[in-house]
């Protein structure tokens, strides 16, 4: 249907915001749903982030997804903040209640349900993480609430990947990362929550003959959506899961905070995203 002027509004927010995927996966779970609701990419600067969010707000503006260089700031705008987006400390979900923000983070359930979509199990396995960005941070809060085993933390700056394991993963172990090869052995999972393999930026290696057969690879990055570090997987035998899923999971919970109604599963929104990222190249 067509939107009327009494649609509910949303939007993402960040900068830069052209390549966000996000308005497009939006609209088709709107118009699917059959709502009357539109989804907006909003543009601003860090010094503007905080008036132009107030000023969204003002206007009637449900919600907000917010990304790239917002998700820290975010929190310092909102009246009220999920226990998770405290724990991570970054939020992508803004929403105006009563007149107040409140913050929240669907990265880290964005992140495992897309693996558990692939049809991965994640209660009692063991898992690397490639990473202790702000990416790094969601992807271990959620592999922690989703009950793994036992979790190794590798990063070129020891003293962040001591920052996550202090702040969300109290036993898990912190590898070096020129060492991050020895830790493939007997790991079930390995996760590249840094950006290297986005497009522009150099691939991560990794030495997979060392890990186990049965070993499943997992990238947060789906620009490109086969980076270096999945193909290397695929080509060694190794299951692997691209960032797309976690893109699309994260997603969902923040459509249904907005318009209050789940997006629709018969929307094959993975197609048009893959579609629209090939017409992109």
């Amino acid at each position: 249907m067509m939107p009327t002027g009494s649609a509910k509004t949303a939007g993402v927010i960040g900068q830069p915001i052209g390549h966000s995927l996000s308005p497009l996966m939006m609209a088709a779970w709107i118009r699917d749903a059959g709502i009357d609701a539109i989804y907006t990419p909003y543009l601003a600067s860090p010094h503007m982030f905080a008036p132009v969010v107030h000023a969204l707000f003002r206007a009637g503006l449900k919600g907000l997804n917010v990304t790239l260089p917002h998700k820290t700031e975010a929190l310092t705008i909102s009246h009220h903040i999920s226990d998770r987006a405290d724990r991570i400390g970054a939020a992508n979900l803004l929403t105006y209640v009563d007149g107040q923000i409140h913050a929240d983070n669907t990265d880290a359930v964005g992140f495992t349900r897309a693996l558990t979509a692939a049809g991965h199990e994640i209660r009692g396995k063991s898992a690397l993480v490639l990473g202790a960005g702000g990416a790094a941070r969601a992807i271990v809060d959620g592999l922690v609430e989703a009950g793994v085993s036992s979790l190794t933390i590798c990063n070129r700056s020891r003293e962040r990947a001591e920052a996550i394991r202090n702040d969300l993963a109290p036993s898990a172990r912190i590898g070096s990362w020129d060492d991050r090869n020895d830790a493939l052995s007997g790991v079930d999972l390995v996760v590249n929550a840094t950006s290297l393999g986005l497009r522009d930026q150099p691939e991560l290696g990794m030495d997979w003959g060392l890990a186990g057969s049965g070993t499943v690879v997992a990238d947060s990055v789906y620009v490109p959506l086969q980076t270096g570090f999945l193909k290397t997987a695929k080509a060694a035998g190794l299951e692997t899961v691209d960032g797309l899923g976690m893109l699309i999971e994260q997603g969902k919970p923040s459509f249904e905070a907005f318009f209050g109604s789940s997006a629709p599963e018969s929307t094959d929104v993975r197609a048009l995203l893959i579609d629209t990222l090939e017409h992109r190249k």
